[in-house]
């Protein structure tokens, strides 16, 4: 069994709904994720055998480590879900405490655990008897509204119950994505608590996760829109905090990434789902090339793979006209859209990426 990795250079794939599938997983792992979460999983759909579970705990034998991020609302569920998952190998588990999507707040499942601590800590004390002492841990926020703030509390009985880590996205559950992360409060959950932070929100470029790991103390960072946008953004902050230089972000880079993304996704999954999915994502990767809009209309017009992965070789001729933009020039824009991230699900699968 593997052991789950908490040091700053050691940056985690946080779990991004509709996004990070197994194909994605693999592709940041190529470039420096040193673990990944699933996409959050229902554990009603794993019990009641809903469609489309299966789908989000595909792995394979590098998938590693890994852990399979929950949510719901009832310990009772989590009872029965939890020997299943175990009899399928997996070893680690995160509680989703973090979403704030209406349609699973109204199910009492994500943030809004938040507001209901003891039902939270329930559901953690059925996770951890099944799974192990510091097996699992929890995606949580500051707490549901402001004014309600009790993720120092809530941190600390999580520590007493037996969790192994904490990850806080330093915004409360009504404040969605708006305002500035508050990096302050990652710091205090650090000094409050026995186990390790790891620290979420407003992490776009390495640099952001540098200052926030100089900052706050926490024992590792995960990426979420940032790897959407760049999944070099793991070895980048590899090579940052060892004192190498980055590689630029160039077209023919691109190319490659693009390419490697496509052929993990035809070998690991190949469905048609798989190769729309593809075409709305993969523009993502061009934010700040002069050629993105050449790249998405040529991206949306393929039927096949040989079409994709034809197109995928002419991204240095489409992209390559011009410099990107500086990731920072990126982060000015891009930071502005409600994108999905470590705590969401997108209501019906990927969207478009904005111009």
């Amino acid at each position: 069994m593997h052991t789950l990795p908490f040091a700053p250079d050691a940056p985690w794939l946080a779990p991004l709904a509709g996004y990070s599938d197994l194909s994605f997983r693999m592709l940041c792992r190529a470039h420096g994720a040193a673990c990944a979460v699933t996409e959050m999983v229902s554990v009603k759909g794993l019990v009641y055998g809903g469609h489309g579970t299966t789908r989000l705990l595909a792995t394979a034998e590098a998938d590693t480590p890994l852990v399979v991020q929950l949510f719901g609302a009832e310990p009772s569920i989590f009872e029965r879900a939890m020997p299943q998952l175990l009899e399928r190998g997996f070893t680690h588990f995160d509680l989703n405490a973090g979403c704030s999507v209406r349609k699973v707040n109204k199910s009492g499942s994500g943030s809004a655990l938040m507001a209901r601590p003891e039902q939270l800590l329930k559901i953690v004390e059925v996770m951890l008897r099944a799974a192990g002492p510091g097996r699992v841990g929890v995606k949580m926020r500051l707490g549901f509204q402001p004014g309600e703030e009790n993720f120092i509390e809530l941190g600390q009985r999580l520590a007493e119950l037996g969790a192994g880590w904490l990850t806080l996205h330093p915004r409360t559950a009504k404040q969605l994505f708006g305002g500035a992360a508050r990096w302050g409060s990652i710091t205090e959950l650090v000094r409050a608590v026995p186990i390790p932070v790891i620290a979420s929100g407003d992490l776009f470029t390495a640099e952001a996760a540098a200052r926030c790991l100089n900052e706050t103390g926490c024992a590792g960072v995960m990426f979420a829109r940032g790897a959407l946008t760049d999944p070099l953004i793991f070895q980048r902050l590899r090579d940052l905090l060892a004192g190498r230089e980055s590689a630029p972000r160039t077209a023919e880079s691109l190319a490659q990434t693009t390419g490697l993304h496509i052929r993990l996704a035809r070998e690991l999954d190949g469905t048609p789902r798989a190769l729309r999915a593809l075409r709305s994502f993969l523009p993502r990767y061009a934010k700040g090339f002069s050629g993105i809009r050449a790249l998405r209309q040529a991206l949306i017009t393929c039927e096949s793979w040989e079409e994709l992965e034809a197109t995928a070789g002419r991204i240095a001729e489409l992209c390559g006209s011009s410099s990107p933009l500086s990731l920072a020039d990126h982060v000015h824009f891009s930071s502005r859209a409600i994108l999905p991230d470590a705590d969401c699900a997108p209501p019906e699968g990927p969207a478009d990426p904005p111009e």
